[in-house]
């Protein structure tokens, strides 16, 4: 097989047309292609004055010949997995995020039944639950943007990019266009489903699971394991119980009670750091102009950014989940919270484009011992932005020159906050602690010599975002992937072991792969 790479495209051409064009350029008969698909694509718009799409298309021959230019590459292969699972019990995954429903998916497909426990509802109801919350409802703490199938991914903009180099990765891409995704996401170098999407294929991902004989109890909170001898024997659910001797932990980084019924039950977890910070919106036009300039003959899609910024008192604060052309949601788990999230449908078609921008907390920052200070600290925030948001659920949103000039927002301006069921003005300042807005407001100026109009003072920022990534790491060990507890596999976000979508799925493939192979 043959790459042929730098196909360089100044318009909006269809995949067929882009395979031809490939073909042209590296002197390929058609007549001798076995078969052609697009392999990558990228949008190259360090010239403003010249933006394209740079494409990589690969290509089997059906009679081989030398191609000036082409690269010659190897078809990737997946490990074979070797099922020598034999128990009469069958294995439960708890949670239904990515990592529990790859997890899930995984053991159908090798002809090992699960058995899914979800604390919130199938995504048909979730949907209703987290609309209802976002128009003013009382909040469902069971199902909502953190809980329920799909988990926290599901509303959100449904990135799935990764820095993760492992072979699994392309596997999960492959499995989300099997059950409903477009085809694109192969290719394109920034891949995302979007919310709209997401929400069928998790649904089309379960109903498949069912009908290979995998079993979900949604609404259904486990409540305890049930551990002998250092290994694990079930789990208690709704006053009942299950047996079984492998349970993988899907929980994700919001499953706070049971971060401290494992505590309680001597399992290995220990802090870790995580960030936390707010919102920044900014009008999405803006944005596009800034990174790719205004003269432009063809359409691009909406377009995103990732900042970095390291201070000199070692800080760093980092853009993270950008949602192009999208909202930012109400996502609360508990009563009497406020937290953020961001989520954009495929089209990214909204008028604001929504990031959060973080600020890392390091296990040190925090005192006591307690390996669940992180937690408690990140309940601490969102208790006090639920207080300054107004005790409504409302969030406390602040002008970003008003955060500079340390005073409460009085009126917006061009930005308008779109975080439902609505807002209060507040200071930020008066939020966080001195080294997370002295780390912020350092970051906004830098980060607005990369985009201009970055800082600019209508920018909307929305408090409080904590729910990025797991406070604690629930240990296991790098072989068998099991906790202290034999049988008791951790997985995925919650336990400290992913940072997104396409993480999370790939450890729930792995995760799976050692329940498959243990005897």
């Amino acid at each position: 097989m043959y790459r042929l790479t730098n196909i360089k495209i100044r318009g909006n051409f269809s995949e067929e047309e882009v395979i031809n064009l490939a073909l042209k350029r590296y002197h390929i008969n058609q007549n001798n292609v076995k078969r052609a698909y697009i392999y990558k694509r990228s949008i190259d718009a360090r010239n403003k004055a010249d933006i394209f799409f740079n494409y990589s298309v690969e290509v089997d021959l059906i009679k081989e010949q030398k191609i000036k230019g082409a690269i010659l590459v190897k078809k990737e292969e997946y490990p074979s997995i070797i099922v020598k699972r034999d128990s009469k019990v069958r294995p439960v995954v708890v949670g239904s995020g990515p990592a529990g429903l790859f997890a899930a998916l995984t053991l159908v497909d090798n002809g090992i039944l699960p058995i899914i426990f979800e604390q919130g509802a199938k995504v048909e109801k979730r949907i209703k639950d987290v609309e209802d919350f976002s128009n003013g409802k009382k909040l469902n703490i069971k199902s909502n943007i953190q809980f329920g199938e799909g988990g926290a991914g599901t509303f959100s903009d449904g990135k799935l990019t990764t820095g993760n180099s492992s072979i699994y990765s392309r596997k999960v891409l492959e499995e989300f266009v099997r059950f409903g995704a477009p085809k694109e996401i192969l290719y394109t170098a920034k891949p995302h489903i979007g919310t709209d999407n997401l929400v069928n294929i998790v649904k089309n991902i379960r109903e498949y699971i069912i009908s290979k004989g995998g079993k979900f109890f949604f609404d259904t909170k486990v409540t305890d394991f049930k551990i002998e001898k250092n290994k694990i024997k079930g789990v208690f659910f709704d006053e009942k119980n299950i047996d079984t001797d492998a349970v993988i932990l899907a929980i994700g980084h919001s499953a706070r009670d049971t971060f401290k019924q494992l505590l309680k039950k001597q399992v290995n977890i220990v802090p870790k750091n995580f960030a936390v910070g707010a919102r920044i919106e900014h009008l999405q036009k803006d944005i596009n102009i800034s990174q790719y300039g205004q003269n432009i003959d063809f359409k691009l899609p909406p377009a995103e950014y990732k900042l970095v910024y390291h201070s000199k008192n070692g800080r760093t604060c980092y853009s993270f989940c950008m949602c192009p052309g999208g909202q930012v949601m109400a996502s609360s788990s508990e009563e009497n919270t406020v937290v953020t999230n961001g989520m954009s449908r495929y089209s990214r078609d909204g008028e604001n484009a929504n990031s959060a921008l973080l600020v890392n907390v390091n296990v040190s920052d925090i005192c006591g011992d307690d390996p669940l200070k992180g937690m408690y600290f990140q309940e601490k925030l969102e208790k006090k932005a639920f207080d300054m948001g107004g005790k409504n659920y409302f969030a406390p949103v602040q002008r970003v020159k008003d955060y500079f000039d340390n005073i409460k927002t009085e009126k917006i301006g061009q930005v308008k906050p779109t975080y439902k069921p609505g807002y209060t003005f507040a200071n930020l300042n008066e939020l966080f602690p001195s080294y997370i807005n002295d780390t912020l407001k350092e970051a906004l100026v830098e980060f607005n010599k990369k985009i201009k109009g970055f800082s600019c003072d209508d920018a909307i920022l929305t408090a409080v975002e904590t729910r990025t990534s797991s406070p604690v790491q629930i240990i296991r060990d790098k072989d068998s992937l099991m906790s202290n507890i034999y049988g008791l596999y951790p997985c995925g976000e919650g336990a400290g072991y992913a940072g997104g979508i396409m993480t999370a799925a790939v450890d729930g493939i792995k995760v799976a792969i050692k329940v498959l192979e243990n005897k």
